[in-house]
């Protein structure tokens, strides 16, 4: 599989805003713009509307809404109460269910800590087990998880780091030093593309971080 680059020319097909800090780099908001489908998990509804948009869904259990605020968009808000899964996975079953299969997440990192580390590794398990095509971005880059052997779309000089989800083998094309199957997050962190394509071949699951800026 190709992953493309993110750009401001990119056109997804569907964004779940979650409740971390909201974007306000040019590629991430370009990408609000230009989407098919934008959803909101509960309370980033209000700052989203804030911005001057109306969002297509805002899900989850309400916890963070006003009575007056569901009342006022009770038209576009789901009310989905269950705790087995946060927001970030009732927005995107809720997405699924509108036969969406590529979607970006914005907003999901940021604030606090531990919602930052949970929101990137549900990443594999989108990918894993629900089977689509997930893509974090931030205000510095985005995360793409992967599994087998795939070609990323890059840039000489673009920063990219790899962390290893289970493979045993994990080779790699097209980066400034070649990789191997990483026993710690950290060590497959700070690599750099020497070229216009990399390539990452595991026998496994594993998470690719790209910037968006060259070092």
């Amino acid at each position: 599989m190709i992953f493309p680059l993110i750009t401001e020319s990119y056109h997804p097909e569907a964004v779940i805003i979650a409740g971390g800090d909201y974007p306000t780099h040019p590629i991430p908001l370009a990408l609000l713009r230009h989407a098919k489908f934008v959803c909101c998990c509960d309370g980033t509804a209000q700052t989203y509307i804030e911005h001057g948009y109306i969002p297509h869904a805002i899900v989850g259990d309400g916890d963070s809404l006003t009575e007056e605020f569901k009342t006022k968009y009770q038209s576009i808000f789901h009310h989905i109460s269950e705790q087995e899964d946060n927001d970030l996975t009732k927005a995107t079953r809720y997405c699924m269910a509108k036969g969406y299969t590529s979607i970006c997440y914005l907003g999901a990192t940021g604030k606090r800590e531990d919602h930052t580390l949970g929101n990137i590794s549900l990443l594999i398990r989108y990918m894993h087990a629900f089977h689509i095509q997930a893509t974090m971005v931030t205000d510095h880059g985005y995360f793409t998880p992967a599994e087998g052997k795939n070609q990323f779309e890059s840039f000489r000089g673009q920063q990219i780091s790899i962390f290893n989800f289970g493979c045993t083998t994990l080779y790699s094309e097209g980066c400034k030093w070649n990789t191997y199957a990483f026993d710690e997050l950290w060590q497959g962190t700070l690599n750099e593309a020497i070229g216009d394509t990399i390539t990452f071949e595991g026998n496994g699951k594993y998470l690719v971080y790209r910037t968006f800026d060259s070092k």
